[in-house]
């Protein structure tokens, strides 16, 4: 369930990026399927995407915030993000991240919005 650690730091020599909330639309704008585990699994597909445009891996991701609706919505975000951090974390070393329950998202569709922070390295 606690996926994450506490706290984080900046290694020397990074620079910050803030990753505005991703959501579950494919990366040319269309919306995904409602499904709590598909959004889940699209919005880190999108993460993925522009942490590698900023020259950084999903190592370099040092914390996430996940905002969710609704107790379904949770347990699909769970369910992706064990598949994704398998992938992404192989040796258990995970970002910090805050897990927040909201009554809406910026429109009723979305039930999973992840934002990152990334250490880019400084070439």
């Amino acid at each position: 369930m606690g996926r994450y650690h506490h706290a984080v730091t900046v290694p020397a020599g990074t620079d910050l990026a803030f990753i505005s909330g991703q959501v579950g639309n494919y990366l040319d704008g269309s919306p995904i399927v409602s499904d709590p585990t598909a959004q889940a699994r699209q919005a880190f597909v999108n993460l993925g995407a522009i942490v590698r445009a900023l020259g950084a891996t999903p190592s370099d991701i040092v914390k996430f915030t996940t905002i969710v609706v609704g107790p379904d919505a949770i347990a699909g975000y769970r369910s992706a993000r064990e598949d994704v951090y398998s992938d992404w974390y192989p040796e258990g070393d995970v970002p910090a991240n805050t897990l927040i329950m909201a009554a809406g998202l910026a429109s009723p569709e979305i039930v999973v919005e992840i934002e990152a922070v990334v250490a880019v390295p400084r070439l």
